[in-house]
């Protein structure tokens, strides 16, 4: 079960939560669209590939920073799902990401892991970097938990 108590009060996850099952047992659209895949590694973390390359580029050539924040969102929000419990969902309330070096054609890395989780709000980070380990970028995010009727239309 995703997102338990432990006796300390701190929070113990697993990958089992029904959002990853959906996303494992079905095409994800976005993910498709820009050909990207997340995994869930439980801990609040999670790690996700990109190989970016000409079909992700700007105008200029380079890769489009909307492709890294899609890609950088979407791991985070994964690593934030392995700390819910299995009836909560999750929406993203803020993010921000700053670019540091532009990238033309490149395997991206994207880490992203929960750096504080309370109970109703989560504040997640991610690291972009190519394959020398050079980072690219770095995404912040916050997200809030939804429970109840709020959690369901999710």
């Amino acid at each position: 079960m995703c997102g338990r108590e432990n006796q300390q009060g701190g929070i113990v996850s697993t990958i089992d939560h029904p959002l990853i099952q959906g996303a494992r047992t079905s095409r994800v659209p976005v993910a498709d669209l820009v050909g990207f895949s997340i995994e869930p590694l439980g801990d609040g973390q999670a790690l996700g590939w990109l190989d970016a390359g000409p079909r992700h580029a700007n105008p200029m050539g380079t890769v489009h920073g909307g492709i890294l924040c899609d890609v950088a969102d979407a791991a985070m929000g994964i690593a934030f799902v392995t700390t819910l419990q299995p009836d909560e969902s999750f929406t993203t309330m803020s993010l921000t990401i700053n670019f540091f070096r532009p990238v033309w054609e490149a395997r991206l890395r994207f880490d992203a892991h929960v750096v504080n989780r309370s109970k109703n709000t989560g504040y997640v980070e991610c690291e972009v970097s190519d394959a020398d380990g050079k980072l690219i970028a770095k995404a912040m995010s916050t997200c809030t938990v939804l429970r109840g009727d709020h959690a369901k239309v999710r």
